[in-house]
């Protein structure tokens, strides 16, 4: 049977969490592929707010398989965190969440690297999350990372303090700042012995054996398209791919066992941290879609940057990723606006224009735009697309002809069964 994927198509924040969590249990495995505790997936379940960082979004159908896949990148702590969290809500958590025994682990000291490199760079800040991705996946690349199939080695310790010592000489290239290594050390250690007890797997044989069997995988994507390290906005972006191509490095997935992309995309547009940003407003149309959305870091807690949809990278990131159905999110946030953009367009200092997502960013100068009325009602009384106000058709009309693909969810509220499908 096939993988199917649903993936950001923006910078993250797009509201993955929810259609996972809506969409799992048509599927026997939920899979997490990349990324590391910089994810936020914020989910409502019996009106209760969580918000996963490493587990995936299947976690809480009774019928699914979770996976935490060989490309992400794991800090025990997190992770032990979030099992204690979740665990009273779903009690068989340790039957049904596996983890791939090649998925490297996020020291404390990488953690230290992070925050000190972060600050060395001043207004230079890439906007990292501080929590210890980079140098994690630093290691991986560089062949000196441990792993979760490490943990029961002999010699794990011993491993342990020789990679924490490379960490202490780089570290010197820094200046100080803040970090207990010995306190973060205890909660790192305890935390090990707790995610010991997961079921750890050969990845790739395992999946391949799921879908032998006929069952349907469906992959959860962390961050979005354009913070990919090699499509996004480079450098201001996570350290691993974003894209669909990540599912078959991260999880062991040939190509041909994908069928379907779904892309997920608001209504309009945030970024969180520093980064090119076309369509973002920095006036107070900007700060109404933040409070409307409340667009604040479900990780970091850090205020999101707002702007009106950009068809132009969204048409780049539907492209790149292959995607063959569109979920617009947060379509609910725009209910109270009397008119409503969207970027269709971009010019550079010449006045020249383009429609293209150029390599170098800063040859935008301004976008240009299409405006639609607002709705000015609230969506929520809405349960098909055919009972939608007809400015909300109209905007959704002109998505589909600029994009080129179908629009098949419309999430109207927070909530699980708040949407509408096609």
């Amino acid at each position: 049977m096939p993988v199917d994927a649903i993936l950001g198509l923006q910078w993250g924040d797009e509201g993955k969490g929810k259609i996972v969590d809506y969409l799992a249990d048509q599927y026997q495995v939920v899979c997490r592929f990349q990324g590391g505790p910089n994810a936020g997936h914020t989910l409502y379940i019996n009106q209760q707010k969580f918000v996963l960082h490493t587990l995936p979004s299947g976690i809480f159908r009774s019928n699914t398989y979770n996976l935490i896949g060989n490309g992400v990148v794991i800090d025990p702590i997190t992770l032990s965190a979030e099992i204690e969290k979740v665990s009273p809500t779903v009690p068989d958590l340790w039957d049904r969440l596996l983890v791939s025994k090649s998925a490297h682990l996020i020291l404390p000291s990488h953690r230290w690297i992070d925050q000190a490199s972060e600050f060395s760079k001043g207004k230079s800040k890439i906007g990292s999350t501080l929590r210890g991705i980079g140098p994690c996946y630093m290691d991986k690349t560089g062949r000196n990372g441990l792993r979760i199939g490490d943990m029961d080695a002999a010699h794990f310790d011993a491993d342990y303090q020789i990679l924490k010592e490379k960490h202490l000489q780089f570290l010197k290239q820094f200046p100080d700042v803040p970090f207990d290594l010995e306190v973060e050390e205890q909660k790192w250690f305890d935390s090990i012995e707790k995610i010991r007890k997961l079921k750890s797997i050969n990845t790739a044989y395992w999946i391949d054996e799921q879908l032998e069997k006929g069952a349907y995988l469906l992959a959860e994507g962390a961050q979005g398209t354009m913070l990919d390290v090699d499509f996004g906005t480079y450098p201001y972006v996570t350290s691993s791919n974003t894209i669909a191509a990540g599912i078959c490095t991260g999880l062991g997935v040939a190509p041909n066992k994908i069928r379907k992309i779904i892309g997920i995309t608001k209504a309009y547009c945030t970024r969180v941290g520093s980064g090119p940003f076309p369509s973002e407003l920095h006036d107070e149309t900007g700060e109404a879609l933040r409070k409307a959305g409340n667009e604040f870091g479900s990780t970091t807690g850090r205020p999101r940057r707002c702007g009106w949809l950009d068809l132009v990278q969204l048409k780049y990131s539907i492209m790149i990723n292959g995607v063959s159905e569109l979920c617009i999110t947060k379509m609910d946030v725009l209910n109270d606006f009397s008119e409503i953009h969207a970027v269709d367009a971009y010019h550079d200092f010449e006045k020249n224009t383009f429609t293209e997502w150029p390599y170098h960013t800063g040859q935008i100068h301004q976008f240009q735009s299409r405006s639609f009325e607002g709705w000015r009602r609230s969506l929520h009384h809405c349960t098909q697309f055919n009972e939608l106000p007809s400015q909300v058709k109209e905007y959704l009309l002109y998505i589909e002809q600029f994009c080129k693909v179908p629009i098949k969810y419309l999430s109207n509220g927070p909530g699980r069964n708040e949407l509408l499908i096609s």
